[in-house]
């Protein structure tokens, strides 16, 4: 995904739709559709780099790992009362992720989540 392109998170969506159509899940799908949308746009706003997205469905979960270019480590942070568009995104990964990490390399880190399919 191009440098601060944010037409890059819809296109992700669609075609992380397309990807899981035959998984069987379909509250799963749009959670890691709504996931996938927070760490695409976390990754192009606040980098202001390109970034690569990465989404393996396997047999007991979908993993879904955007990698940027840029070492800082992004933190969950609530909300400001003041702001109600930003800051939000990493608390929903938190919160609806079976599981997610940051995880650095050589330029730069992947932000990742998972979310198995054992759960509907």
């Amino acid at each position: 995904m191009g440098r601060a392109d944010l037409r890059a998170v819809p296109e992700t969506r669609r075609a992380l739709r397309e990807l899981l159509r035959h998984w069987g899940r379909p509250g799963q799908s749009e959670t890691a559709e709504l996931l996938t949308s927070e760490l695409v746009t976390n990754a192009l706003v606040h980098t202001d780099q390109d970034a690569v997205l990465t989404a393996t469905v396997g047999p007991d979960c979908l993993r879904v790992e955007v990698r940027d270019f840029v070492a800082g480590r992004p933190q969950p942070r609530r909300a400001d009362n003041g702001d109600g568009t930003h800051g939000r995104g990493l608390v929903l990964v938190q919160s609806l992720a079976d599981a997610w990490g940051v995880r650095p390399h050589g330029i730069g880190k992947a932000v990742w989540f998972e979310l198995g399919t054992e759960m509907a």
